[in-house]
């Protein structure tokens, strides 16, 4: 499938063993599908909710192996028949789906996160549930790794949310911690006016410190892990940090300078991946 989305992060690239590079592409073109619902177009919640409940009753089918339930939609025939081929032949847990769905529900419902924790608890079931079905695939899945694999899910996704706060901020959605935004004195008038304050910066460094932490506590995952595999893992790791050190030598501005990845940032990665 076309990957028609701008990704910071390697999707189903050439570095993943054959074997499992259509695999990965059956669980993106899932998680994709997903997300557009919740994010894209003006269709009102309502609507959302609706086509996300038909994800589910397709996930539910795909669960019941001994007793399906009813035919496949045919409109998600082309996202869910692949998926259920690869459920099967990888033997994948049907969890991980359930609780990228629940995520992609929750982002229709909540808008805003009171604490750490809540937010937190949203990446546990928006990012980590993509590593530990990677971790599945490669035949890796052991609670250590597990452990390191949720750190690094959620160091990508909060990289994501930082850089990230101009975009959210349109949709109607504010993923820095409302307590953070207290703390520091950062307001949403702030956001919505693209205040570059000292407050603004010592907030945002405090969340590239925390994200980084996270990226850097998984980093001995992709070491355990063989061949091209560890060095596919190594690479993501390292865009997620050179997002971060792009965020800081824009001086925090995220509103008009959004980092993207071009190809100098890819080498500079692949050679720290490689050294």
């Amino acid at each position: 499938m076309a990957v028609d989305h701008y990704e910071n992060f390697p999707v189903a690239s050439l570095l993943l063993p054959r074997p499992i590079r259509q695999a990965v592409r059956d669980i993106y073109r899932y998680a994709r599908a997903a997300d557009d619902i919740a994010d894209e177009g003006n269709a009102a919640a309502e609507a959302r909710l609706a086509d996300l409940a038909r994800f589910r009753t397709e996930l539910h089918r795909i669960g019941a192996e001994t007793a399906p339930i009813g035919p496949v939609d045919g409109e998600l025939a082309p996202i869910f028949v692949p998926l259920a081929a690869t459920v099967r032949r990888h033997q994948l847990p049907i969890t991980p789906f359930f609780d990228l769905l629940s995520a992609f529900e929750q982002d229709v419902r909540t808008h805003r996160y009171a604490d750490f924790d809540a937010l937190r608890d949203y990446c546990a079931r928006s990012a980590d549930p993509v590593g530990r079905l990677m971790l599945h695939l490669y035949g890796a899945a052991t609670p250590a790794n597990f452990t390191e694999a949720d750190a690094i899910c959620t160091g990508l996704q909060l990289t994501n949310f930082w850089q990230d706060v101009r975009q959210d901020w349109h949709k109607g959605r504010v993923y820095l911690p409302q307590e953070d935004l207290q703390h520091f004195g950062v307001s949403e008038d702030d956001l919505a006016a693209c205040r570059l304050t000292p407050a603004w910066r010592a907030l945002m460094d405090f969340q590239i410190t925390r994200a980084r932490a996270l990226l850097h506590s998984g980093a001995a995952l992709p070491r355990r892990l063989p061949g091209r595999i560890g060095f596919e893992l190594k690479l993501v790791i390292q865009g997620g940090l050179r997002i971060l050190q792009r965020i800081e030598q824009a001086n925090y501005d995220v509103f008009m300078n959004r980092p993207q990845l071009g190809a100098r940032d890819w080498a500079f990665m692949a050679w720290r991946a490689l050294t």
